[in-house]
């Protein structure tokens, strides 16, 4: 990447491969859960302001919390929004709306719990790729409180009725205006199970090597991409880290993940994003051989590539992006902190630090609006 030297590679403009999308600059805004609802999935005036205030400090993509894309077994969290309903996403056109006109395209994020549920209104029992109890227990801050329940194992009428409810989601994102979709396979959840040996011990055709392992979450891209057509951004967010496991690895190392990588780009997804689950980039994402995931993911597919984790410092951010390892950044906790990031850098102006309290007791809007308004009278 050839810039001035007064030019941070985080805002230089991104024109790749992204359906023909183009960004303003590098900058991501990462899919964070806010559990902001009023427990009906449907998005509020709060998650209104929550969005257009990234957009309008000068980030270039945001990248929503993860969406439950039926009202069957895919809610992961009480008060977490829905693309499962008509009303849930014609909620979600005014965000879209003031994302645009603040100059920032937005992905909606689907993600279906599998095992890790915490709070589902509508179904009483997980379902898995295998009858596995997950391991760790609920997080308190999402509105959870002791072990998750041991799930049923799918079978086939919940692999066909999983997949059309992504597939309908993704068509509703799209009629709602956003720019593209992003399938949640990371950090633990339903296409991370499949992808991980001890939450998969199934015997057919969706368990045991890799091939196997990876082929669902192909499936659901390719019918993805197949109902949404060429023009809309179908991305895919990978991790080895979940969020009941922070030390799981792939154990076929760089040959797996390549495997995975190239079977994502055969199935079209237009994207990649590797997450660090809430660790450092480089330390979390790399391989024994000494390249990060997010480089051999560039390499194998040739699809732009998101790299999350512990990238606010300006000088981490802009080796990430000149040496190679990604083409997009995606921050979270910084962002929450600073949703004026690429603007402060920028200016030159310093970054404000996270606090943890933020997120505690809830990680909600209304908690985070209780923390700034004690933050502002102390003062």
């Amino acid at each position: 990447m050839s810039l001035s030297s007064n030019t941070h590679a985080a805002l230089a403009p991104f024109t790749s491969a992204l359906a023909g999308l183009s960004l303003r600059n590098r900058a991501a805004v990462a899919p964070m859960t806010r559990v902001s609802t009023a427990g009906d999935g449907v998005p509020t005036d709060a998650m209104r302001r929550y969005y257009a205030d990234f957009a309008k400090g000068g980030f270039g993509l945001i990248i929503t919390e993860g969406n439950y894309p039926d009202l069957a077994h895919s809610q992961a969290y009480d008060r977490q929004p829905g693309l499962a309903t008509d009303e849930q996403a014609n909620a979600w056109r005014p965000i879209v709306a003031d994302v645009h006109a603040a100059g920032a395209k937005i992905f909606v994020q689907l993600m279906h719990a599998g095992a890790l549920v915490q709070g589902n209104r509508y179904r009483t029992q997980s379902v898995a790729p295998s009858a596995i109890t997950p391991k760790g227990e609920k997080m308190p801050e999402y509105g959870g409180q002791g072990p998750y329940a041991t799930p049923r194992p799918m079978v086939e009428d919940d692999f066909r009725d999983i997949t059309e409810a992504f597939v309908r989601a993704a068509l509703r994102a799209r009629e709602a205006g956003f720019d593209g979709v992003e399938i949640h396979a990371a950090n633990g959840y339903l296409f991370d199970q499949f992808l991980t040996t001890y939450t998969n011990t199934r015997t057919d055709s969706y368990g045991g090597p890799v091939e196997n392992r990876v082929r669902f979450t192909a499936d659901v891209v390719r019918a993805i991409v197949r109902a949404v057509g060429p023009a809309f951004v179908v991305g895919v967010r990978l991790s080895e880290a979940k969020v009941n496991d922070k030390s799981y690895t792939w154990p076929g190392g760089a040959e797996e993940a390549r495997f995975i990588f190239a079977a994502l780009r055969d199935a079209g997804a237009s994207y990649l994003h590797i997450a660090a689950e809430g660790r450092d980039f480089a330390f979390s994402a790399s391989l024994r051989e000494g390249r990060t995931l997010t480089q051999l993911a560039r390499e194998t597919t040739h699809l732009p590539v998101i790299a999350n984790g512990s990238l606010h410092d300006g000088t981490r951010a802009a080796r990430a992006l000149e040496d190679g390892h990604a083409d997009i950044l995606a921050l979270g906790r910084a962002a929450i902190a600073n949703p004026d990031w690429p603007a402060r850098l920028a200016q030159g102006r310093p970054f404000d630090t996270f606090d943890p309290a933020i997120l505690h007791p809830a990680a909600s809007l209304e908690n985070a609006a209780s923390w700034r308004a004690a933050q502002l009278e102390a003062r």
